[in-house]
């Protein structure tokens, strides 16, 4: 289900949608000395579930390049609320949390057993591959991401 908001002339749709949930283990490189995952790897496991949930809605990400397009970070907000350590199996959650045809917000919740470990959101703007500047994405592309 989604819900529009209208603010001038600035249009947002926020999507309640169910989440692409893929499976991962943390491995002895994204550990610290104390073998707590370092918060340098929850950007990468970020972009793990955000590949996943393309590639389950149809958008072939190296598809999406190829055609012209890309979809780059401008910001990343992640809460650490409980630790994972070395060889825990995680799940990434994945959401649309936001949708235009200029760019698009993820979400992202990683559940050890049950348990909310971090949450997070990054925000993307499409851009031309051409010139590298902002510039609308293709509809089928948004409708396919949001829904």
């Amino acid at each position: 289900m989604a819900e529009c908001l209208h603010s001038g002339r600035f249009s947002l749709t926020i999507l309640c949608l169910k989440p692409v949930v893929i499976t991962e283990r943390v491995r002895y490189a994204e550990t610290d000395q104390m073998g707590v995952a370092y918060h340098g790897a929850y950007p990468a496991w970020f972009e793990i579930g955000r590949t996943a949930y393309c590639r389950q809605k149809g958008v072939v990400y190296a598809e999406l390049e190829r055609q012209g397009w890309a979809l780059v970070v401008v910001e990343l907000k992640a809460a650490y609320k409980r630790p994972l350590r070395y060889d825990d199996t995680f799940e990434v959650h994945t959401t649309v949390a936001q949708a235009s045809p200029r760019g698009l917000t993820f979400g992202y919740r990683i559940v050890r057993d049950g348990v909310l470990c971090t949450e997070g959101t990054t925000r993307h703007l499409f851009v031309a591959m051409d010139t590298f500047k902002p510039a609308s994405a293709p509809a089928e592309v948004v409708k396919k991401l949001a829904g």
